[in-house]
C-alpha cells in the first residue's frame, strides 16, 4: 500500500485528490497538513472535506517534520503556494519523502534549488506545472511543431479562474520554455508579457504571454502560430480539476520506480519525451 501525506488537504485541489486516493486500492492517505496555526488542528481531514470521519487528523504545516516522521509517507503531494511548497520541500526531502508537486509560481532560484536538494537528498520527484494528461500532449505538439512554424508570430494567451494568485500560469510559462527552446531562443530576450501604448512594431523573435482572469474557469492555454494569411492556434482547455487529479494519479505510481536523486516531470510520467 503506497502511503501519501497531501498539504493543503483542505484546499480544492487537495481534497480533491484525498476524495480520489480513497476510491483506490492501493494508495492510502496518512498524512493532511494545512497552513500554519490551522483552525481545522486535529479535526478528522473526512469530515472538514465532508466525507465523514477516514481516521486522519488534520495538522497545521508548523508540525510538518513531526507530522511525517509520526505517520511515515512513501511520498508527500503538494499543490499549495511556492514559497510554502519551497519549505515543505526541504523538510521532506530531509526526512528522505519522495514528492509529488504540481505547485507553480517558483521562481528560478527555487526551482534549481529544488533540483539539487532532490539530488543531494536521493529521493524520488515528479514536479510539473501541470499534470493534466492532455496538458502535457500540448506540450509535446508544441515542441515538434514549433521548429516547423519558425518564422510566424506566436503568442500565448492563458485564461484563468479569478483567485489564481500568480501570472502568467505555470502552464503558460512552461509552454514559452518549450517553443522558446524548440527555436533557440533566449527567454529572457524574447518574452513580451501584454502590451501597453506605444510599443511599436513587434519583432520576429518575440512571443507575447498573455493572462485573463475571470470567474470560475479552471485552466485554458492557447498558442497561435500566425503567419500571413494564416493563423493556426493549439488549445488545450480543462473543464474539471479531474483531470489534474487523474495527473496525480498516474505520478504517484509513477515515483516510487522513477530514479534516485531526479526530478521527472508529466512527459516522464506519460512516456512522451
Amino acid at each position: 500500500m503506497l502511503k501519501v501525506a497531501v498539504t493543503g488537504a483542505a484546499g480544492r485541489m487537495g481534497s480533491g485528490i484525498i476524495k480520489k486516493i480513497l476510491e483506490q486500492d492501493d494508495i492510502e492517505v496518512v498524512a493532511a497538513i494545512e497552513i500554519p496555526n490551522t483552525p481545522l488542528e486535529g479535526k478528522d481531514i473526512g469530515e472538514v472535506i465532508g466525507i465523514g470521519n477516514i481516521g486522519v487528523e488534520t495538522s497545521g504545516a508548523e508540525n510538518l517534520e513531526s507530522v511525517l516522521k509520526e505517520s511515515k509517507p512513501d511520498v508527500l503531494v503538494d499543490f499549495t503556494i511556492a514559497n510554502a511548497a519551497f519549505e515543505t520541500i526541504k523538510i521532506a526531502a530531509l526526512i528522505g519523502v519522495n514528492l509529488v508537486v504540481g505547485t507553480t509560481g517558483f521562481t528560478e532560484d527555487q526551482s534549481n534549488e529544488i533540483t539539487e536538494i532532490v539530488k543531494k537528498s536521493n529521493i524520488k520527484a515528479v514536479i510539473s506545472s501541470n499534470m493534466a494528461i492532455g496538458v502535457n500532449v500540448f506540450f509535446k505538439v508544441l515542441r515538434d511543431l514549433s521548429p516547423i512554424l519558425n518564422d510566424f508570430d506566436i503568442e500565448i494567451i492563458e485564461a484563468h479562474h479569478n483567485k489564481k494568485k500568480d501570472s502568467p500560469s505555470g502552464t503558460a510559462m512552461t509552454a514559452f520554455e518549450v517553443i522558446a527552446d524548440s527555436l533557440g531562443r533566449d527567454t529572457e530576450d524574447v518574452g513580451v508579457y501584454g502590451r501597453k501604448g506605444l510599443v511599436g512594431e513587434r519583432t520576429k523573435d518575440e512571443i507575447g504571454i498573455h493572462a485573463i482572469r475571470g470567474g470560475d474557469i479552471v485552466g485554458d492555454h492557447t498558442v497561435m502560430f500566425v503567419g500571413e494569411g494564416e493563423r493556426l492556434e493549439i488549445t488545450h482547455r480543462a473543464h474539471t480539476r479531474e483531470v489534474f487529479i487523474a495527473g496525480v494519479m498516474r505520478s504517484l505510481r509513477f515515483v516510487m520506480n522513477s530514479e534516485s536523486g531526479k526530478v521527472s516531470d508529466m512527459a516522464d510520467v506519460l512516456g512522451i519525451k
